[in-house]
């Protein structure tokens, strides 16, 4: 499934229905949807790839997301919807480790302050 610009709220049950018919007359887990051709998205842009998501979740599948922009990567991390829309190796979106329990994150440097005693 291709998806391009513009999309528009009117067209969000439209492309529900083509996720739901396309897995009910297939025995597929994962129905693969290119966003390639996204490239001014907004937030009715991600509100379209979570109720794609969602349509398919009901089903007991999923839809996985391939060649994001850097900009829909953006808004879904900031719409918290990262994880939940998953994207494949196609879209740039990489999984990142998250610091454990007192470990300082990538890139981040303490200087040394001169009262601190050694520890």
């Amino acid at each position: 499934m291709v998806l391009r610009d513009p999309i528009t709220q009117a067209d969000i049950p439209a492309l529900c229905e083509r996720v739901r018919a396309l897995l009910e007359l297939s025995e597929v887990d994962t129905v693969i949807c290119e966003v390639g051709a996204l490239d001014d998205p907004d937030a009715v842009t991600v509100d379209a790839l979570a109720r794609l998501q969602l349509t398919a979740r009901r089903l007991g599948r999923r839809v996985r997301f391939r060649g994001a922009c850097g900009e829909l990567l953006d808004l879904l991390v900031f719409a918290g919807l990262g994880d939940a829309l998953p994207c494949g190796p196609a879209s740039g979106l990489e999984p990142r480790r998250k610091p454990e329990e007192r470990e300082q994150a990538l890139g981040v440097e303490e200087e040394a302050d001169p009262g601190d005693l050694p520890v």
